[in-house]
């Protein structure tokens, strides 16, 4: 008969002299400050890395005797004062800076998203979205910017992933436990937990929240794992992307509708609202119904909700947007469609179904016809998401359309590894996080002797590979491999030699993002690999979701690969891949490689960060990389043209990479001088270094939000909700006298110029005739676009949007002119008549359109209406 185990927990007590460890334990602040990290570490470096570098968690099981034996310690002691001053001087200076100067003391900006990535403590993340999220964030309380975060807690986080001996992914669960992590219950007055109450399908669903700390800034998590709600909806937030479609939009109605709800329970009012990928979209209909219920209508409820809200998307990639079917969406909304918004079932699913589109609801046409201030995450991605959101602008070229974009950038203090925090605060000064967007501040680092720099970096390295090392034997010892195949395994893991060649490939493993390309040939990866003069390592990492299986797929053909003898300990594929993983490669390789299908890549941030530690990026031109690559600062993969042949494309492009790895990048690495390392390699790095750290980071990337998407938003914002939302009803009333008369609008030359050779300075005089079918002639703008005979004025975006002006500044070597309205002519019709002079020489050609125009639209074509003459 076997005895019962009983469970018990002793907690220990902190000596008074170290009492603030606790404090600091429930501020992700330390997920940006090493310091603060390492005085956990200090005290048991094994059980810290036992419990996954969580403070609050290490804090429950920490010895006793190790808190007494460190308060008793003057050099733990000094550490741990030099934390707490950088603590309260973080916290204490709530001055704004850059960007946020530009917003008042009762501005507030509300930032949605289904996942935060800060740290690997509070695993409530699953990738780039999350982490670029948490990015977000961080920078807004690094500038105090007046700024809250909405989400969801999810009990069991994404899952956790092991790598059998066949390459198979097998997916975990484990229970996130509050107590464990560093968020605290939100309570009212009285101390009782607040709880936000949602209404989904027939049954009210009660949500309580939980506050993280960010620094200067809060981010509230809602959840409903509680014991008033029944079993399925207790389930809501149990998991990251779990579920089927149910559990889904009933995560998204939580997080947008009671997202709304809890901000309005705490008394925020923010008054400029972001919508971070559309699963919080739903946000748009609770601040419509709010409107409607203090007696706005629909169409000026959409106005006023819609002039301050931004949308951000993040992937051009269809999987990345959530569509419903229409009768789910019912199911659980049909009440809150009828009963509060007071809409008709066409009119409520029309917000989210566009006529002869997908008959789905879909997130993201939700969230782009309830915004007016849009952007993608990059250039390129800008430009194609343009291109796919353009059917919400029919009669517009892509690029005239409303989508905008702001590249992604990186929180430089969460990623920069130790020894280059202690460089600049040695060389630049104790206050280089002032000077981050500052390139001339960074061409300081060309100054560094390059024996120095190198010597960092192999540093860096070599601890990436004490980790790699120990993840790797950890990873395959349950596979009952032998000594001598472990040392095979391990040959080019060395932290006592970081000489090896290393190159990172480390991401969702998303079949768009092609980890096998380096397999495209494996005769030729064969011959690359088997130089033992110039020996190559290539580590890979990633989680494919549990219920992408072609991404399973990759994952295991590339580690049976690694497996070949061909190839053993010159491919790595590892398990577990987190934030504390992804800090240590993007710290420690050489290089960094990305080849995406192009242009399926929105931005990524990975890259970004490789060049921050001195990597350098071998990259396929696509997302964030075409901003930066200079020719000097690493090396491009040109998207093959072939891009309709899938087989062809993906060969044009790995012979691309097989000739840089064999003519570039692996000689230059081995160019080795007299001091044992490349000057060549040590000048790419510090190209790639200062070229990437002033552009790419999140100061830099908040701040374009905040000039063009957070200000223009609080400004429409206030000017459509002045006078009890007068101008939000003027310009819902005035969009629908278009949309009724539209149809009927032509336009006519009246006049041409009557010769066609012009000398430099000549004024010339067209006239056109528009039939304004009951519309007045300022309800319309007539423009004239000039330019060379090579361009293409249909496709170039307006700088300038007043209606009377002659628009003067080029774009492309575009010139614009307006038109102004004359008289009404005998027939009904309006004259409108230009007179110019040309600015440019040559052949020129010019093209004449009108298109609805009002003081009060967000963006000058936002209506989406255009005719050409």
């Amino acid at each position: 008969m076997s005895a019962q185990e009983f469970n018990l927990e002793v907690t220990p007590i902190l000596p008074e002299s170290l009492k603030q460890l606790e404090e600091l334990a429930n501020n992700l602040w330390y997920s940006w400050n090493m310091p603060a990290r390492q005085l956990f570490q200090r005290l048991d470096r094994e059980l810290w890395t036992r419990v996954k570098h969580n403070p609050k968690l290490f804090l429950r099981n920490v010895d006793q005797r190790s808190l007494h034996k460190a308060a008793e310690d003057p050099s733990y002691l000094q550490a741990y004062q030099q934390v707490l001053t950088s603590y309260y001087d973080y916290h204490n200076n709530k001055s704004r800076q850059d960007g946020g100067t530009q917003l008042a003391e009762d501005d507030l900006v509300a930032y949605f998203c289904a996942e935060y990535g800060f740290h690997e403590s509070l695993p409530v993340y699953s990738g780039g979205l999350g982490i670029l999220a948490g990015d977000h964030c961080k920078t807004a309380s690094d500038i105090c910017l007046p700024f809250v975060a909405i989400g969801l807690f999810y009990h069991q986080g994404y899952f956790t992933q092991r790598i059998d001996a066949e390459g198979n992914q097998i997916a975990s669960l484990s229970n996130n436990e509050p107590e464990h992590l560093p968020v605290t219950p939100v309570l009212d007055e009285s101390g009782n937990e607040i709880l936000i109450e949602v209404k989904i399908g027939a049954t009210q669903v009660l949500s309580r929240v939980w506050l993280a700390r960010i620094g200067h800034i809060s981010l509230y998590l809602l959840d409903t794992n509680l014991s008033q709600n029944n079993e399925d909806d207790r389930n809501i937030t149990r998991q990251l992307y779990g579920g089927d479609e149910h559990t889904r939009i009933k995560q998204e109605i939580i997080l947008g509708i009671g997202g709304t709800r809890l901000l309005r329970k705490l008394g925020l009012q923010p008054n400029i609202w972001h919508i971070n990928e559309g699963h919080a979209a739903f946000l748009i209909l609770e601040r419509m119904r709010e409107l409607i219920a203090n007696g706005q209508s629909y169409e000026t409820a959409l106005e006023a909700v819609a002039a301050n809200v931004v949308f951000t998307t993040h992937t051009p990639v269809p999987a990345g947007h959530d569509h419903f079917p229409q009768d789910l969406m019912m199911n659980y909304l049909g009440s809150f469609c009828e009963e509060e918004l007071k809409l008709s079932k066409d009119t409520f699913l029309a917000l989210g179904c566009l006529p002869n589109d997908h008959p789905n609801f879909n997130m993201t046409t939700l969230a782009i016809q309830g915004s007016r201030n849009m952007n993608g995450v990059s250039k390129i991605h800008g430009k194609i998401s343009s291109e796919i959101c353009a059917k919400f602008w029919p009669e517009l070229a892509p690029n005239e359309n409303p989508m905008s974009y702001v590249t992604n950038g990186v929180h430089v203090s969460s990623m920069l590894a130790r020894g280059w925090i202690e460089l600049f605060n040695d060389v630049l000064g104790g206050h280089w996080q002032n000077h981050l967007c500052d390139k001339n501040f960074w061409q300081r680092i060309n100054n560094l002797p390059d024996q120095q720099f190198w010597s960092i970096k192999q540093k860096t390295k070599s601890r990436m590979l004490e980790v790699v090392r120990d993840m790797v034997i950890a990873q395959h010892l349950p596979h009952q491999i032998s000594e001598t195949h472990l040392e095979r395994l391990l040959k080019y893991i060395d932290p006592n030699n970081p000489n090896i060649l290393t190159i990172g490939f480390a991401r969702r493993f998303a079949t768009y993002k092609r980890a096998n390309l380096l397999l495209n040939d494996i005769d030729r990866l064969r011959v690359i690999l088997s130089d033992s003069d110039r020996p190559v390592l290539f580590i890979f990492a990633g989680k494919a979701h549990p219920a992408d299986v072609p991404g399973q797929d990759l994952l295991r053909h590339i580690y049976r690969l690694s497996c070949e003898p061909d190839f053993i300990g010159k491919i790595i594929v590892m398990q577990g891949y987190d934030l504390a993983l992804s800090r240590r490669l993007v710290s420690g390789v050489d290089v960094w490689l990305n080849n995406p299908v192009y242009p399926e890549e929105a931005s990524g941030t990975s890259g970004m960060k490789v060049a921050l530690n001195g990597g350098i990026n071998l990259s396929v031109l696509d997302g964030w990389w075409p901003e930066s690559y200079d020719g000097e600062n690493g090396w491009a993969i040109k998207p093959s043209p072939n891009e309709n042949d899938t087989g062809q494309r993906d060969r044009d492009d790995a012979r691309t990479l097989y000739e840089l790895l064999q003519d570039e990048v692996i000689p230059l690495y081995y160019e080795q001088g007299k001091y044992g390392y490349s000057e060549g390699w040590v000048k790419k790095s510090k190209r790639s270094m200062t070229t990437v750290l002033p552009q790419f980071n999140t100061t830099r990337m908040l701040n374009d939000y905040l000039d063009n998407l957070y200000l223009p938003a609080k400004k429409q914002g206030q000017r459509l909700s002045e006078d009890n939302y007068n101008k939000a009803r003027e310009l819902a009333e005035w969009k629908a006298h278009i949309r009724n008369h539209w149809n009927g609008v032509h336009i006519r030359q009246v006049t041409e110029p009557q010769d066609k050779l012009f000398t430099y300075g000549e004024v010339i005089t067209i006239q056109v005739a528009v039939n304004l079918n009951n519309l007045q002639p300022q309800d319309l703008k007539v423009e004239l676009l000039l330019s060379r005979q090579v361009y293409h004025p249909e496709i170039v975006v307006p700088t300038q949007h007043d209606l009377q002006s002659i628009w003067d500044e080029r774009k492309d070597g575009m010139v614009y002119y307006d038109f102004v309205p004359e008289h009404y002519l005998d027939n009904g019709e309006h004259l409108y008549k230009l007179t110019f002079k040309p600015d440019l020489c040559g052949g020129l050609s010019y093209r004449i359109r009108v298109a609805p125009y009002h003081e009060l639209l967000s963006h000058t074509h936002g209506m989406g209406m255009m005719r050409w003459l």
